[in-house]
């Protein structure tokens, strides 16, 4: 993981910084919705290689911002973790602007086969 700064100019940089950019933002709107085991998070996020995805969960993890959760006999599942949940409002702002701009472009979001979960 990337050292987190000692200093920075204002705390939206440093938000930006933890987040740490596309993937990580993704995988926390999928966690949005509620505990996730990889490979619904792999089936979720179609465009994310598993190397990365491998990568980004450990990043989150170490960044305190998702915890893993062993099952017994049925792999891990993974969940926003208590810090995390203040992202939740932004996470679907993020989302809602997400849906309009794709409606004022013409882009369609194919992963939109699950219901939309409210924050």
């Amino acid at each position: 993981m990337k050292r987190v700064p000692r200093s920075v100019g204002c705390p939206t940089e440093l938000a930006l910084e933890l987040l740490g950019g596309k993937w990580m933002t993704v995988i926390l709107a999928r966690l949005k919705e509620g505990p996730l085991r990889y490979g619904e998070l792999r089936r979720r996020i179609p465009r994310l290689s598993d190397k990365v995805l491998t990568q980004r969960l450990a990043d989150l993890q170490e960044r305190g911002l998702v915890t893993r959760e062993a099952l017994a006999g049925e792999g891990a599942r993974y969940r926003l973790s208590p810090q995390a949940q203040a992202l939740r409002p932004l996470l679907q702002q993020l989302y809602d602007w997400g849906a309009a701009q794709a409606g004022r472009l013409g882009v369609t979001i194919a992963a939109q086969d699950e219901e939309r979960v409210e924050a």
